[in-house]
């Protein structure tokens, strides 16, 4: 036990020094989430603001003159006056408006009497974006309900059909998309960053012919995979904290959870990750190979099968089904469990322990596939 603990202790020496003459490792650890996270989460927006639309009112009058000033309130849109329906749709044919509000001849008249004709307002929006589409139709509809509630408290009538709605989002009442996509990009930046730290490193070490003296050593194979995944855990972790800092001061994303399950759960990741890496590089034993096979397991799976961009529940069942397969999924579950709503144990738990299975498996098959000869 003893000469074990001082060959473990002389591989963590040696890792630590190769950590500490290679740059690029430490630009690995540290620059580079930091860099994922700034571009892709700066980058990545869900969110539609000043959206330019063009407004028609054909008969102009004093019933109609709020409904620009209630859209041009709105931080999402901005009011386009076009004077006909066919300047409208030139501009929309453009692309220089996303949609087009068109308020007919009889608005007013039938605005004075709503029981017996509904005032009607025309909304084109342009399709080729179909989410976009739908941000718009709501954010016109709410402008045109302010418009309608405000008219009614100065006229001293009910609002049309008497109903006043009320509505709250929970979670994110802001409805920022960075709430949203900065705790998935943590889950992605974590997935990359981990399985590229030891892919490249023993990739690299198969190359130069290092991996040869290690092997002539009288450490056993799970000294050599322990200590590289203490040494580059510990690498992890930091650049973890980081990450999370950078989410918190510079995105302004609130984290409302517990630091210990965020600790864990990124722990038992990290393990993942780094087995993944070395899984790869014992296979690979090429840096170019394991780089584009660390970025097709990784990337990918974090970008589509995670729910950090796409809502697993709209997918097709059998996708659904996939998605069990990639940790990723369980960590980001995590990470937007603890920034959004806090520490819920009973949503956070059954993932950790997906997150250690995949864990103990990913150990398991880095372990049988590393052997102590070089074909």
């Amino acid at each position: 036990m003893r000469q074990a603990l001082m060959r473990l202790r002389g591989l963590l020496r040696k890792e630590i020094l190769q950590v500490l003459r290679d740059p690029s490792m430490l630009l690995s650890a540290f620059l580079l989430p930091v860099v994922l996270l700034l571009e892709n989460s700066c980058g990545m927006s869900l969110d539609a603001r000043h959206m330019r639309l063009a407004v028609v009112i054909q008969a102009p009058a004093e019933q109609t003159r709020g409904i620009i000033e209630a859209i041009a309130a709105s931080p999402y849109l901005t009011p386009v006056q076009a004077a006909s329906a066919a300047e409208g749709e030139r501009l929309l044919t453009r692309g220089e408006v996303r949609g087009m509000l068109v308020l007919r001849e009889d608005f007013a008249a039938r605005l004075m009497h709503p029981a017996r004709w509904p005032a009607q307002a025309q909304l084109i929006a342009a399709g080729t974006d179909p989410n976009t589409a739908r941000i718009l139709e709501g954010y016109v509809k709410g402008a045109l309900l302010a418009w309608v509630d405000g008219h009614a408290q100065e006229k001293r009538v009910l609002p049309v059909g008497g109903i006043a709605l009320e509505h709250r989002y929970w979670f994110n009442p802001e409805l920022r998309s960075a709430d949203f996509i900065v705790p998935g990009m943590l889950g992605y930046v974590m997935s990359m960053v981990g399985t590229l730290l030891t892919a490249l490193v023993v990739s690299r070490e198969w190359e130069r012919g290092t991996m040869e003296s290690m092997l002539a050593s009288p450490a056993r194979m799970g000294e050599l995979i322990a200590a590289r995944l203490l040494c580059y855990f510990v690498l992890g972790m930091l650049g973890m904290a980081v990450s999370v800092l950078i989410a918190i001061l510079v995105f302004g994303v609130p984290f409302r959870g517990s630091l210990l399950a965020l600790s864990a759960a990124a722990a038992l990741f990290l393990v993942f990750a780094l087995s993944l890496g070395l899984f790869i590089s014992a296979l690979a034993r090429n840096q170019f190979v394991a780089a584009q096979t660390a970025y097709v397991a990784t990337v990918l799976p974090a970008l589509v099968m995670s729910g950090m961009l796409f809502d697993i529940a709209s997918m097709p069942p059998w996708l659904q089904a996939l998605t069990y397969v990639f940790p990723v999924r369980y960590l980001v579950s995590i990470l937007q469990t603890l920034f959004a709503a806090g520490t819920v144990w009973p949503l956070i738990l059954p993932n950790l322990a997906a997150l250690g299975l995949s864990a103990l498996v990913a150990v398991g098959a880095t372990v049988a596939v590393t052997h102590r000869r070089l074909d």
